[in-house]
């Protein structure tokens, strides 16, 4: 029997989960790097393993990747949903996909490193006390300033909620959003177009799906202020990746703070990595150590109970949404 853990590219998922307690007869071999592209190659790479450990929503998993897969019978994935997974193939082949159940996200307080980062120029001060230099560049104040939130869920209801603590005005809006919702949230229900005219800093929080791909792109650019700042740790395809370069180099914004691209791992050509007025980080928001441990152990105990006869935290997705191969 032989297990396969995919993109564990900070190679931690041995260390955290103990995957020695398995059954004997159970081999699991760690993928530390990016399987190459193209469903015929990840084959080649995965055909001989009986049970997949996802990282999220790193390697997708569609149909014409899965059918090559012989002996695959078993699919361990972080928390209850995956985008990336074909379910609809996976029930007509009898693959059992399970989850593992929530606990609450981190990614707020990557979100408010960026913004922070962003308004007292930390990275750029960084660099320069390293270059030997002193008192280059001058921040600013978040208190008083307007903070716009796209998405009021789980984890944009814990960005306002910081948003108010340090005294910000916080506006809100998404195509559903009620009037009641934003006040649950401190936060003020205003129109799109006025949430890009009137935000200093503005967070991307909704999730990814058919109605918001390109939410954000070269119009809501066009209404924002000169001095005021993007900052998106939801998915990339949200924003429009080449509108928001022609924004940052032709300052028509001041920065952007992102942890989420179109292309992940970002490749390394990416005009966003010479841009001095981006704070980057390589799509880490929700991987702490202790949200990987849940994570790992979540799946552990999922294998085992599938290798035991048992199922447990199933998933029932309704079918594959996005993926690249």
């Amino acid at each position: 029997m032989k297990i396969a853990v995919l993109d564990d590219y900070m190679k931690i998922a041995g260390e955290l989960a103990d995957w020695k307690s398995l059954p004997a007869h159970v081999h699991t071999h760690f993928f530390t790097e990016k399987l190459p592209d193209g469903a015929n190659t990840r084959a080649d790479a995965l055909a001989d393993f009986d049970a997949l450990v996802v990282t999220r929503e790193r390697t997708p998993l569609p149909k014409e990747l899965l059918e090559q897969l012989p002996k695959l019978k078993f699919i361990a994935s972080p928390e209850m949903h995956n985008r990336v997974i074909d379910f609809a193939y996976c029930r007509e082949r009898g693959i059992t996909v399970c989850g593992t159940l929530p606990r609450p996200s981190p990614t707020f307080e990557l979100t408010w490193a960026l913004i922070l980062a962003l308004a007292k120029n930390v990275t750029i001060d960084d660099r320069a006390m390293r270059d030997g230099l002193w008192q280059t560049v001058v921040g600013t104040e978040i208190r008083g300033k307007t903070l716009g939130v796209i998405g009021l869920g789980r984890i944009g209801s814990e960005v306002a909620k910081v948003g108010n603590a340090f005294g910000m005005e916080v506006i809100a809006w998404s195509e559903n959003m009620t009037k009641e919702r934003a006040v649950e949230c401190s936060a003020t229900l205003v129109s799109k177009d006025d949430l890009f005219r009137q935000a200093d800093y503005v967070v991307v929080m909704v999730i990814q799906s058919d109605r918001t791909v390109g939410l954000v792109g070269e119009h809501e650019f066009s209404l924002m202020k000169p001095d005021a700042y993007l900052i998106n740790p939801a998915r990339g395809p949200i924003v429009n990746e080449l509108a928001l370069v022609n924004a940052l180099k032709n300052k028509k914004i001041a920065g952007a703070g992102l942890d989420v691209y179109d292309e992940e791992p970002l490749p390394v050509d990416h005009p966003f990595r010479g841009l001095p007025n981006t704070v980057l980080m390589p799509h880490v928001a929700g991987f702490t150590r202790e949200h990987y441990a849940h994570w790992y152990n979540g799946m552990l105990e999922d294998v085992r109970a599938w290798l035991e006869g048992n199922i447990i935290n199933e998933i029932h997705g309704s079918g594959i949404v996005a993926a690249r191969v």
